[in-house]
């Protein structure tokens, strides 16, 4: 009756505290002593502070730590003029030379290389329309969302 009681009363303790009682063996041979660990959930960092929110030390990678390696940039005016810099991603060879306007095809000088059309100025008609449609929604639900008190 008294082990009963004695478990009982710890389990009100630990549910009261909110730890997590974990009863590792009851002795059967003495019935009064009971063995009880707790598991108790770590709120701190070993360099200080809330876990994942402090300062802690950075590890390095296998390497150890990594040097800035300084690019060559091209200065020379009629080299930017006629090749497409940073084009050759191989050791050997040369860039890409350009070509006349003439050898590129029609629908290049076309494209939109500015800020994209505003809602109003696309067609109902159209996928594009109702994806930005779409995203303009979600983004005032959100941001409605954010506002919102609990």
């Amino acid at each position: 009756m008294s082990i009963m009681l004695n478990l009982f009363r710890t389990r009100a303790i630990a549910r009261s505290t909110a730890l997590l009682p974990l009863i590792s063996s009851v002795n059967s041979v003495t019935l009064h002593t009971t063995v009880i660990s707790y598991a108790v959930k770590k709120t701190t960092s070993a360099a200080g502070g809330v876990l994942g929110l402090g300062k802690g030390k950075k590890k390095l990678g296998k390497l150890g730590a990594m040097e800035k390696k300084e690019l060559p940039v091209e200065t020379d005016p009629v080299k930017l003029v006629s090749q497409v810099c940073g084009s050759n991603i191989y050791i050997t060879g040369e860039d890409v030379k350009l070509k006349d306007d003439s050898e590129y095809p029609d629908w290049l000088w076309t494209l939109n290389t500015g800020r994209p059309p505003r809602i109003e100025e696309l067609d109902p008609n159209t996928k594009q329309y109702w994806l930005r449609v779409r995203a303009a929604g979600m983004r005032r639900n959100n941001k409605l969302k954010s506002m919102r008190k609990f």
